[in-house]
């Protein structure tokens, strides 16, 4: 039976350029839509960029441009960046989309009519030297329960939940200067009337990974707060209720809502049933990295209670952990960090999906270096998995005239790739994408070794019947293997099936003996050892 997915794909901020951290985070979204479209379910990826809120209204003040100017542009840049990487969204929108605001408008009104929503006049942070209020983590200051430096929102050293006005010191983070506070009425959700149904999702949660669970518990555990839903803000969507004509909806309430505001413009487009997709017969997994957690399991699962209209709460949490860049924190104010964009001018897509996917972040923190991405490169995706790609094709095609000789597939090498597809797919779904790789890399390891032990350069002379079996063998292989490597490297699985002939569904493959192979090329190239200083020398790393 085919199921309804639904995959979102945290939405990315629209003041700045990705880096590979952004990256390392979200390529498990595709990975998954690519695995689940092959099963033939009904898919519904999407994500977009984040374009409110008062990081791009400061970029733009910055730049003497229109918040809407600032983050068009980058969005534009996003769009491209996740097209060359071979994401296959459903939709990449934004959250100034007219379908976005609409959706989040709709669902405020009908969220300020529960019992969870109530008005409070608090202090607000104000910058008198930006003339503007400041978001909590714009605020910079002293933590008041550690005494470490900390945001507004939160210490990152120990962790503890803050308001502005906690802080000891408080400074502006954009200007520097001190700031002050300004009394102003504003709509609050009251998140610790939740905390019971909260609780139970997390304890009922089998699929979670263990950072969000720990993450998640750790907040219930400190005592959750009321946030506020509105904000003294140009840059937003407009507050949909009488006497807040001059606020904005608060981005961190509107933006988690892009997945249902996305997914309800596909399921538009497509005839389908957005209820259903938000029903109980569905399976919804948000992807995105360490710091975004609390939204995921806490923000948005309050957010779709309150509501009252029983959407489908989060299934799956595939949340990453931390990517460094060569031993350091990626810092994107000292322009330390690795751009996409300029990343995707130099190297195959399906080489960077290939490093970030088995060498990721995915439960604990890992390191990005050049001398580790070429030597997998050059090991593993071209010498052990190209290798073998070229190896046997091209030599049925200087010894056979390119015409899949007659063989048998042993009884083991069927089992071996059956039930690859069953651990594979079983990984991918579980969120296990480095293990996923592992096991298909040991196959193509057993492939090579095979391919070795049968040497066909010698039976091609010495028993010919030997060689033909062990190439047609391998043509099987390699068939199965690019179907279950095209969720993760889709652009050589992709050529590597028309050269075959064959559909990239998540079905057992079997080559004919007598097909006639078209002209082979290279898949991947070998990376060259010295691109290893030239690109540690851009980052002005000192040995």
């Amino acid at each position: 039976m085919n199921r309804n997915i639904l995959i979102g794909g945290a939405w990315p901020y629209a003041n700045g350029s990705l880096h590979i951290g952004h990256i390392a985070g979200l390529l498990p979204g595709d990975v998954l839509a690519r695995y689940h479209r092959a099963c033939k379910d009904k898919v519904y990826f999407v994500s977009g960029s984040d374009c409110h809120g008062t990081p791009v209204a400061i970029r733009a003040k910055s730049e003497n441009k229109t918040p809407r100017q600032v983050s068009d542009h980058y969005h534009e840049e996003f769009v491209d960046a996740f097209k060359r990487l071979g994401f296959t969204y459903d939709l990449y929108t934004k959250t100034s989309s007219i379908e976005h605001k609409t959706f989040v408008q709709e669902f405020h009104r009908r969220l300020y009519e529960s019992e969870y929503v109530y008005e409070k006049e608090t202090p607000q942070a104000f910058c008198d030297s930006c003339n503007t209020f400041l978001a909590d983590r714009f605020v910079t200051g002293i933590c008041p329960s550690c005494g470490a430096p900390a945001r507004g929102d939160q210490c990152d050293a120990c962790g503890t939940v803050l308001d502005p006005e906690s802080l000891k010191a408080p400074i502006c983070a954009v200007c520097k200067t001190p700031i002050s506070f300004k009394n102003s009425k504003h709509l609050y959700i009251a998140i610790t009337k939740l905390e019971k149904e909260l609780r139970r999702l997390v304890d009922t949660s089998t699929s979670w990974r263990k950072n969000a669970i720990s993450f998640t518990n750790k907040y219930l555990d400190e005592g959750l707060r009321d946030r506020a839903l509105t904000r003294d803000l140009e840059w937003g969507i407009p507050v949909p209720k009488e006497g807040y004509e001059n606020k904005t909806i608060y981005i961190w309430a509107e933006n988690v809502l892009g997945y249902l505001s996305a997914a309800k413009v596909v399921a538009d487009q497509r005839g389908e049933s957005f209820e259903e997709l938000f029903g109980a017969d569905s399976k919804h997994y948000y992807v995105h990295g360490k710091d975004n957690i609390p939204f995921h399991t806490i923000i948005l699962p309050a957010l779709l209670i309150a509501n009252g209209q029983g959407y489908h709460l989060p299934d799956q949490i595939v949340s990453s952990e931390y990517l460094t860049l060569e031993g350091r924190k990626i810092s994107t104010s000292q322009n330390y960090a690795i751009w996409v964009k300029d990343l995707l001018d130099k190297y195959d897509p399906d080489s960077l999906r290939y490093y970030f996917l088995a060498n990721g972040p995915e439960k604990k923190d890992a390191d990005f270096s050049w001398t580790e991405y070429v030597n997998n490169h050059n090991g593993e995706l071209l010498g052990a998995y190209g290798n073998f790609i070229n190896r046997t094709l091209t030599f049925i095609t200087k010894y056979f005239d390119g015409i899949v000789p007659e063989g048998q597939l042993s009884k083991e090498w069927d089992e071996t790739l059956r039930k690859l597809y069953e651990t594979t797919g079983k990984k991918i779904e579980d969120g296990h994408f480095k293990d996923a790789v592992e096991g298909i890399f040991e196959v193509v390891r057993k492939a090579n070794k095979y391919f070795d032990e049968q040497a066909p350069w010698k039976t091609r002379t010495e028993n010919i019947e030997a060689c033909k079996n062990t190439l047609f063998q391998c043509t099987q292989i390699i068939a199965n293997l690019v179907v279950i490597l095209a969720p993760f490297t889709p652009f050589s699985s992709e050529k590597v099936c028309k050269w075959l002939n064959i559909s990239d569904d998540w079905s057992y493959k079997e080559v004919k003996a007598g097909y006639k192979l078209p002209e082979i090329q290279i898949l991947f190239e070998r990376l060259d050892k010295k691109v290893i200083e030239e690109e540690r020398d851009k980052l002005n790393l000192k040995d």
